[in-house]
């Protein structure tokens, strides 16, 4: 009885020979305890007690162990924060436009009625004449006072705000003595006009109907200035309002420095559309009257021409000379020969 009791308990053939323990794996180890047949788990081999709420990883830090897709988003910068930035952006781009590209100018009277009222607001391009480009016949141009013709006229003190919004280009500058007018002739131009017209450039009438002011006569005999005949030098340009009977323009300022020319370098930019208001939007084409080759013909091109009917009047008188016997030509004085 004695062995079959030894042998049911042992497992082996004999009560001394025994296995040795095998080693527990690692996941045995971490494996979570039973349960006791009580319910409640139990403590595992090398515990010191039950683990609390303090004990043991927090999910923060598993969810640091797991890798980047557990960590919080960052949070993002605030608009408020990011709108001093965008509101730096906004200001250099619109004085880099203002400087290069295009400027608005406010229209403070009524020298270029109807083409431009009291009160609108043109945008000017500035960008061409940084390429060379010079102003033509016909165009609206801006360009800054060339010899005091604004002396007399009042300045709006503007506020802050305005100066700061004219200064970057938001809105026209309003302390700028800059004028607004047509081109009528550029360097080299003869222009003239008599009686009441016509306004001629190069000896060629213009057709202004379509831009000078209704009820208004290309020029005028009851004023100083309204009858003139000028060459335009070289850099410099004749401007008028398209009012003629309102608009103090190069008609009225001959006795000044420029005698009422402007200097090109003095012109801003070509005006090119009316932006506001919205009822007044349009654009500023130059008028098909300066379409027609108003151009004058340069001093060596009239040389030439003068030159060339007078050398083939020469060369028949030359050919037209007898040859004296022998074989030897007539020498005299060019101009003397058998011609009567």
């Amino acid at each position: 009885m004695g062995d079959l009791a030894v042998g049911a308990r042992s497992g082996q053939d004999g009560p001394d020979e025994q296995r040795p323990a095998e080693p527990v794996p690692p996941a045995a180890r971490d494996a979570v305890p039973a349960e006791s047949d009580s319910g409640a788990p139990g403590p595992s081999e090398g515990d010191s007690g039950s683990s609390g709420p303090g004990d043991g990883d927090t999910g923060d830090d598993r969810a640091q162990d797991v890798g980047e897709p557990g960590r919080r988003p960052r949070n993002q910068r605030s608009f408020w924060k990011e709108l001093p930035l965008l509101i730096g952006i906004a200001l250099v781009l619109a004085l880099l436009i203002k400087t290069f590209l295009v400027q608005a100018f406010s229209i403070p009277s009524d020298s270029m009625q109807h083409t431009l009222e009291q009160g609108d607001r043109v945008l000017v391009d500035k960008l061409t004449p940084w390429f060379g480009s010079e102003p033509e016949r016909g165009e609206v141009v801006v360009f800054h006072d060339p010899a005091e013709w604004l002396a007399n006229e009042p300045v709006v003190e503007p506020n802050p705000v305005q100066r700061v919004l004219g200064w970057i280009g938001l809105m026209p500058s309003a302390n700028e003595k800059d004028l607004i007018k047509r081109v009528i002739g550029v360097g080299g131009d003869t222009v003239e006009c008599k009686g009441t017209g016509p306004l001629k450039v190069n000896g060629k009438p213009l057709d202004d109907k379509s831009f000078v002011y209704a009820g208004n006569t290309p020029c005028t005999v009851d004023d100083q200035g309204g009858q003139f005949k000028v060459t335009v030098p070289k850099g410099k340009i004749w401007v008028m309002g398209d009012h003629r009977q309102n608009s103090l323009d190069s008609r009225y300022h001959q006795e000044d420095k420029n005698h009422g020319f402007v200097p090109v370098g003095n012109v801003v930019g070509r005006a090119i559309v009316v932006a506001w208001p919205p009822t007044h939007w349009a654009t500023l084409p130059v008028p098909d009257t300066f379409d027609q080759n108003l151009s004058a013909a340069a001093p060596g091109v009239l040389g030439l021409a003068g030159a060339v009917p007078l050398v083939l009047w020469r060369r028949r008188r030359v050919t037209g000379r007898t040859t004296a016997p022998g074989g030897v030509e007539n020498s005299g004085v060019p101009g003397l020969g058998t011609d009567r």
